[in-house]
């Protein structure tokens, strides 16, 4: 087993991902720009991406353990690696949604043989926990660097409509080349996940009885719904809003990224001292505060008189710190989740969450993009108080259904 060589390609492959599934706010703002899309086109953009996400985790649940995860991960970059070779030839806005379909479906079978074989290359749960959280340290600094990557690119256009934007693509083909040899030459045993898929499969409806189940996948498609929104479109608000640049929009939009990279690292410390129930509301009661206090301050901003990041709105700066109060939120109900089931049902509830994730986060982009194209950026945004004060409620009732699974724990052993 070359254990440091499939760890290389695993985060490799996470990285990769994690540029291309966050990369879709960008790609609704160069849609509008350089494709000649409209917004109410391009709020559609994010549904190419989740739903082929939720139907292919559904599938692959079984499938998986099947086919091998080293196989998977090497047939999801393959996708990828096509379609990125597509877009730069195509130059059109119907090669993106087939771009995002190929990475919707790449991303359930990487993601899904990433986190089964996490547990064939670790023992204990220590040792998977620092696996787990590094790897997906490293899908953060995708998602990080990938506004810088393109607004690179963006910068040597010569005009708005300039294809060198797509330039980008051959890059991250080559990435997806390399992911792809470096798994070829990688050997690992899965034997041991060779077992027990139907069992797996079947997991999924039998979870669904649930109680703690249930309130858990509103409150995880709650969630996503707001951060999806927020996330996809904050490019566009900056651009249309805000009155900036392409190059500045996709760059002030890292900072919302940023922002929930640290909140996740503080997050892990505050929940050794606050229960995590109540660090959840307080995240919640200052997201709704943050809201309310920042986007009055848009409706007054005046173009900027020079470009760049020193001459932009105030706004472009605070707005993005939602990321902070968001970031605790997921990881937290996961884990809530996580921990009350046996590990055998970690695999289906595993598929639970990315097909719900999924679901809410098309839902979010969508409404907010069609709200976006007919009401504006600032109703847009406002609307995301109502999923805030639903997911308030839902909290509740996510803790009292925790409380009661534990309860019953011991007599339904």
């Amino acid at each position: 087993m070359n254990r440091t060589r499939m760890i290389l390609a695993m985060i490799l492959t996470y990285v990769i991902f994690a540029m291309l599934l966050n990369s879709v706010g960008t790609l609704i703002l160069m849609s509008q720009n350089a494709l000649g899309a409209s917004i109410e086109a391009t709020s559609f953009l994010d549904g190419f991406k989740d739903l082929t996400i939720a139907v292919v985790a559904f599938v692959a649940t079984s499938l998986l353990p099947r086919i091998g995860y080293r196989k998977s991960m090497m047939l999801g970059l393959t996708l990828v690696a096509a379609a990125c070779v597509a877009m730069p030839l195509a130059n059109a806005f119907w090669m993106v949604k087939i771009m995002l379909v190929a990475v919707g479906a790449g991303f359930a079978l990487a993601k899904m043989s990433v986190y089964s074989t996490i547990g064939l290359l670790t023992e204990g749960n220590k040792a998977h926990a620092s696996l787990m959280n590094f790897i997906e340290g490293c899908f953060m600094l995708g998602v990080l660097a990938w506004p810088w990557v393109l607004a690179a690119f963006v910068g040597q256009q010569d005009s708005s409509t300039d294809p060198i934007w797509l330039d980008v693509y051959w890059w991250l083909a080559l990435a997806c080349a390399v992911t792809i040899a470096l798994l070829m030459f990688s050997h690992i045993d899965e034997g041991a996940a060779h077992t027990g898929a139907a069992q797996s499969f079947a997991d999924l409806f039998r979870l669904l009885a649930l109680p703690l189940v249930i309130v858990f996948l509103v409150s995880a498609f709650l969630y996503v719904l707001i951060e999806q929104g927020i996330n996809t479109w904050l490019p566009t608000f900056n651009n249309k809003v805000l009155h900036l640049s392409t190059v500045t929009s996709v760059q002030l939009a890292s900072l919302f990224a940023a922002s929930t990279a640290i909140g996740r690292l503080g997050a892990g410390l505050v929940l050794r001292f606050l229960p995590w129930h109540w660090l959840l509301i307080i995240c919640l009661l200052a997201m709704a505060t943050l809201v309310l206090l920042v986007l009055p301050m848009a409706a007054q901003v005046q173009p900027p008189a020079q470009e760049g990041w020193w001459h932009a709105p105030a706004v472009a700066f605070i707005f993005p710190l939602l990321g902070l109060f968001m970031a605790p939120i997921y990881p937290a109900i996961n884990s809530v989740v996580l921990s009350a089931l046996p590990k055998a049902r970690h695999a289906a509830m595993t598929g639970l969450i990315v097909v719900f994730s999924a679901l809410g986060g098309t839902t979010g982009s969508f409404i907010t993009g069609q709200v976006f194209a007919r009401l504006g950026g600032q109703t847009a945004f406002y609307l995301s108080l109502i999923p805030m004060a639903l997911l308030l409620i839902a909290v509740f009732l996510l803790k009292r259904q925790s409380t009661l699974h534990a309860a019953s724990a011991p007599q339904a052993a």
